[in-house]
Parts: C-alpha cells; structure tokens; sequence
C-alpha cells in the first residue's frame, strides 16, 4: 500500500487510539473487515450504526442494575431496528421487564421476544452455541450462490436464529442450511422480505 494510501487511515486510526482508548481496536479492525459485509448489506450506513447503538443501549439499560444483572442472561441483536432478544430469566416478571424496558427504546421498531423462562445457561452451553454458530455460518460461505453477508446468525439453547432483509427464497434456503447442522434443535427465522 503506498503512503499516500495509507495516510487516511493512519490519520484517522492513530487519534482513535487515544480518543476510544479501549475500543480503538474494535473500530480499526471493524472498518477494515467490515467493509465487505456492509457493501451487500441491505440497510443504510445509518441504520447499521443505529442497530449497534440499540443493542449497546439496550445492554447497558438491562445490565445496569446489579440485582437484575445476576438473575438474567440476555442476548440482544437488533437488525434494522428490529430487536430480537434471547437468553434466559430467573421469572416470568423479569422476562417482562426486559421486553418493556428494550421496546421503549429510541428507534426499536418491533422486538421478538425469545427470552426462556429457565435457569440461566453455562459456559458449555454458550461455547456450543457459538460452535454451532460458527457451523451454521461456515456452511452458508461455502454454498454455492448463497450470499451469507445478508444473513445473522444467533444461536441460544441449541436454537438458531436467522436475521436479515433478503428474499424469501434467501430466506428459506438459510434455514435450510441451518437445519443440516449438528447440534440444532430448532431453527427460527426473524427476517424481513424484500
């Protein structure tokens, strides 16, 4: 890459650095790989950004209280302001409580509440969701003509959620991939159809 190239970047990157301390990493590493995913991404720039502020918002809300903090253990993903939460709650009061506390947000337009009633899941249960996961996302690269940067991935109990704007077609043949994984139980589109 010649300097001149470089320069932006370096411009931008370095007062980063100081400016986001922590998070700096989080900002260079995301503008460089994620520039590919968002070129076949449906949403705005915008609207992408929104759905990072809303699922850190909506964190930060639930998180805050510590008592509530050790009772719940929840997932938020939100896609074109869309939000849908998963995970568990100790009672049927704090699953209500999450679900009215994240729809008041700005912007949320509509929340999908998959939240289970149940004890809340350990380290090998969230490892192997992640795996399945990974699973579920490196089928969807590898098949043929299937675009996987239009669909999210999110998996809870063994459950896999689909998120994204596609094509009913897209749509079903990203849970049929999904279904062909081992160790899914169910699989549960959350899409918005173009």
């Amino acid at each position: 890459m010649s300097l001149r190239k470089l320069f932006p970047v370096t411009l931008f990157a370095i007062p980063a650095l100081f400016l986001f301390n922590g998070c700096a990493p989080v900002i260079v590493v995301g503008a460089a790989g994620g520039g590919a995913a968002t070129a076949h991404d449906e949403r705005s720039t915008q609207t992408i950004l929104d759905d990072q502020v809303i699922e850190a918002k909506a964190k930060d809300a639930l998180y805050k209280d510590p008592e509530r903090a050790k009772r719940i253990h929840i997932n938020i993903t939100s896609y074109n302001h869309v939000v849908l939460l998963t995970g568990e709650v100790l009672s049927k009061k704090l699953r209500n409580q999450v679900v009215d506390i994240v729809r008041h947000l700005d912007k949320v337009r509509r929340v999908h509440n998959e939240i289970r009633f149940a004890d809340l899941t350990g380290f090998q249960s969230r490892t192997n969701d992640s795996w399945i996961t990974s699973k579920v996302k490196t089928q969807m690269l590898t098949a043929k003509g299937f675009d996987s940067t239009r669909v999210k991935v999110i998996t809870e109990a063994g459950t896999v959620y689909l998120m994204g704007l596609v094509t009913r077609d897209t749509g079903n043949r990203a849970a049929n991939i999904a279904r062909q994984i081992s160790g899914v139980k169910r699989v549960v589109k959350v899409f918005e159809y173009l």
